[in-house]
């Protein structure tokens, strides 16, 4: 009969009763996420719809359900690793910015980046500008890594349980925690990320928005990267066995080596439909425009740190103050305060600047992300910023980089400061020499140079950042962030946020598990 269901067993076959559940390992990506898509329009077990699927039918499938009909939901099915090497720090805090991002990357404490080299621009006619700002902060960080060893060998003894390699270690780690602060961001690192095919689509288009050359580039080599053939580890495994079968039965060999060495494109149907997002284009350039206009001849007021914000103002306020925010450098509450004072009428226009150009598939802007109980503004050095960065549970919203806030200088308790290493007067020349670079380059008149400029400042410069969250992320941020082993930058961070939940909720500040960042610490400690 036509409407009898399908896939049943026939009357009286006995069913399972009891759960099954196995790991699955081998399958193609799209061909994964295809069979679990398949649960939800056919009874056969995963077993059996890996046995029936082929690449083929996968691509069949998932160009009607997932571009015809906009089940996106597919693409969280197939997961995918990456290895993204050599790119500079300011494009990696730019391929990162995701909520659904699972990675790693090289650390600034454990590995000494005088050996990882620089990305350089095309510049033109200032590339030698600014070959020599990179080369003068790289000096710079070298020198003040190998005297800020010997400071630290000189304020703390080396335990006598302790061996004198793991004394060093440690101490270098401490070192290059200060010298940290003079790595420009043109300074390339590598990192590795596994991410689902939606997150990586998503990825992929916002990066080809990027205003930065280098960013575009990476983004048309990972959507390349998805959709050609994969590096396989089993090039190794084939090896062996020809080695080991081989002499025993050539046709044996040859046929797992074929099997091994099979090509597998990763995403190459998710993916193949990325592109520049005009709706992210479009907003920048209207939503920069319209916080000029708004904030026109103001001076950026100080601010502090950490500045927990009240949450007293209507929706529209904080939508509206969201929006700009990322395309100024004002603090929020400087910003909000401006926005509070406009007419309904403007305040409803400027969001329509949100949503005017969102196409058909566009998920809003991250702005649109409002009502969350704890809204942090945080301006703090870019290195610390990149370990903040790091947490997914809440929304970030990201101010350019910019000479207009300064710099900090790396003060930890316990430890040597710079004056008494003797290293203040150096530190302070490397840094300002680059801001001066980054003046010169920014204002040389060549196109690519005024934004490119970004790349010659120190991480030691100050962003500014919103952070909002729920009250169970503030409470895991302040008490992760806070602890002895971590970095001094984010540790003050740490504290401040802990300090204003408390002020504000003082009944809720026994709870919290912190360290305070002011007691001198065991710099042996990790």
């Amino acid at each position: 009969m036509s409407g009898e269901p399908k896939n049943l067993p026939p009357q009286g076959t006995p069913v399972a009763s009891e759960t099954d559940v196995y790991a699955i390992h081998g399958a193609d990506p799209e061909v994964l996420a295809y069979a679990m898509a398949k649960y939800s329009r056919s009874a056969l077990s995963m077993k059996e719809s890996l046995a029936e699927i082929s690449s083929q039918r996968a691509e069949q499938f998932l160009n009607t359900f997932y571009f015809q009909y906009g089940h996106r939901s597919i693409a969280d099915l197939a997961h995918i690793p990456f290895a993204i090497e050599r790119l500079s720090l300011l494009a990696a805090i730019e391929l990162v910015d995701e909520q659904r991002w699972d990675g790693q990357e090289r650390s600034t404490r454990y590995q000494d980046f005088r050996r990882s080299g620089w990305f350089t621009p095309d510049l033109g006619a200032v590339t030698q500008e600014y070959t020599k700002a990179v080369e003068a902060l790289f000096a710079a960080y070298q020198r003040l890594s190998a005297e800020m060893l010997e400071a630290l060998k000189r304020a703390i003894p080396r335990p006598e349980e302790m061996k004198e390699d793991s004394y060093t270690r440690t101490l270098k780690a401490r070192a290059f925690d200060v010298a940290r602060y003079l790595l420009p961001l043109a300074t390339n690192t590598s990192l590795g990320q596994i991410v689902n095919a939606r997150t990586l689509e998503t990825q992929v288009s916002r990066l080809l928005t990027s205003e930065f050359a280098e960013v575009r580039a990476i983004a048309e080599k990972l959507r390349k990267a998805a959709t050609e053939p994969a590096w396989s580890v089993h090039q190794m495994d084939a090896k062996v066995l020809c080695e080991e079968i081989g002499s025993v039965d050539g046709g044996c060999a040859a046929r797992a080596t074929e099997l091994l060495l099979r090509p597998v494109p990763t995403a190459p149907t998710l993916v193949k439909y990325a592109a520049p997002n005009a709706y992210l284009a479009e907003s920048r350039k209207e939503l920069t425009a319209a916080a000029a206009e708004l904030m026109k001849g103001q001076a950026i007021d100080p601010a502090p740190v950490v500045d927990l914000l009240d949450d007293t103002e209507p929706l529209e306020v904080e939508l509206v103050t969201s929006l700009l925010y990322p395309h100024c450098y004002y603090s929020y509450r400087q910003l909000r305060n401006n926005v509070a004072s406009l007419t309904a009428a403007r305040r409803d226009a400027l969001i329509a600047l949100g949503t005017k150009h969102r196409g058909r598939h566009d998920e809003l802007l991250r702005s649109f992300s409002a009502g969350q109980g704890f809204r942090f503004d945080i301006l703090m050095d870019i290195g610390g910023f990149r370990d903040m960065h790091r947490h997914r549970r809440c929304i970030q919203l990201l101010q350019g980089y910019t000479d207009l806030h300064g710099y900090e200088e790396p003060v930890c308790p316990g430890q040597p400061t710079l004056a008494e290493a003797g290293l203040e007067a150096e530190y302070k020349a490397a840094m300002d020499a680059a801001y001066a670079a980054y003046r010169s380059l920014r204002d040389s008149g060549v196109p690519e140079a005024a934004q490119s400029a970004q790349y010659v400042l120190p991480l030691g410069t100050r962003c500014r950042s919103m952070f909002k969250m729920d009250f169970a992320e503030a409470f895991y941020i302040a008490e992760l962030r806070s602890g002895v082993a971590g970095h001094f930058s984010y540790r003050r961070v740490a504290w401040e946020m802990y300090k204003a939940v408390a002020e504000r909720h003082p009944a809720l500040a026994k709870h919290f598990r912190i360290e305070d960042v002011n007691e001198p610490i065991d710099l042996l400690r990790r």
